[in-house]
This record gives structure tokens, sequence and C-alpha cells, in this order.
């Protein structure tokens, strides 16, 4: 079964120096790397996914910005098998090309990562699942932010928890490690 890597919106805005810091974001990158690095070493298509805003005036991601770039450490190789995808909306294969170069790849599974996982990451997965790539999501190359609901700041780490259990139903969860050692 053909794998590919799909890196969910690892941009500069949500690390520490950026315009929306999420939690843990060292420690996501650490496993991101590791499993860029994997994919690279088996030849497999990697998909950097790159959200950007148009409205100038937006709190982050602003399209050309420092901010919407993709980490530097993650930066894509350019050779046949890594991509980029921008997109606008939370679901990477809302109104881009994504599924279309999966299938000019032969793509049949998933390997899904990144930030932040109540949003792009979820909303990416499900969809996954919904096309049939039987996705694998890596929940410590994943992470979020606090976020406040009916007066009650609900912390990061509980955000991230709550919707990667949820997504077993969508999804194998695993760690970076259990994932490379699988096969």
């Amino acid at each position: 079964m053909k794998q590919a890597l799909v890196i969910i919106d690892v941009q500069n805005d949500y690390f520490p120096e950026g315009k929306f810091a999420l939690v843990n974001t060292e420690s996501t990158l650490k496993n991101v790397l590791k499993l860029q690095q994997y994919f690279r070493l088996k030849q497999l298509p990697i998909y950097y996914i790159q959200h950007t805003k148009s409205d100038p005036n937006a709190n982050f991601f602003v399209k050309g910005s420092n901010g919407a770039e993709i980490h530097s450490s993650l930066l894509p190789v350019n050779d046949l098998h890594e991509y980029i995808i921008e997109k606008n909306f939370p679901n990477s294969f809302y109104q881009t090309n994504l599924q279309q170069k999966l299938q000019q790849e032969s793509i049949e599974q998933l390997v899904l990562c990144g930030m932040m996982s109540h949003m792009c990451v979820d909303s990416t997965t499900r969809y996954a699942c919904e096309l049939g790539y039987q996705p694998i999501l890596i929940h410590n190359a994943c992470t979020t932010r606090d976020l406040e609901f009916n007066d009650q700041i609900l912390p990061a780490q509980m955000v991230h928890n709550g919707f990667m259990s949820a997504l077993t139903g969508f999804a194998s969860v695993i760690s970076a490690d259990a994932f490379i050692h699988m096969k």
C-alpha cells in the first residue's frame, strides 16, 4: 500500500515568536521531522499544506508574510516527491489540488500530522477517511492551543487528547516512533 505524508500547517505563526503561538510546538516539530526523514529515506511523497489568508488584516497566516511560511527546518527538497499545497480552509482537500496530486502518485494511505489538532488536522483527517485513504494520524506530531468554552479555559493538552480520542473513529492514532517501527 503506497503511503504519503501530509504535514498540515507547520508554519511560523504557530511558533513562540509567531502571531498565533500554540503549545508544545518544538516537541511536535521534532516528531514531524522524524516522519519527514523516514518518508525521505523511503522515497515516498510528502505534501506540505500551507494555510494562507488573502486579507491583509487577518490575525495570522497573511499570504506573503513570514508567519505564513512553512517552518524553515521543514522546507521541502525540490524533487519529484515533495509538494506544497496552498489552502484557504481547514480541510486540506477543499478547493485545493491535493486529491488530484494523491491520485497522480497512486497514493492509497495517508500519514497525517501537523497543527492545529482541533481544526485543520481534525478536518483533514475526517475527510481523508471519507475518501478511503485509511489515515494514520501521528498524535505526538500534532498540537493545538488552549480553547475557551462556556466561560472556561480548556487546556491545550485536554483539547488535543479529546480530538485524538475522537479521531480514533476515523484513523489509526499512534505515535511517531510506533509508526516508524511498525514497518
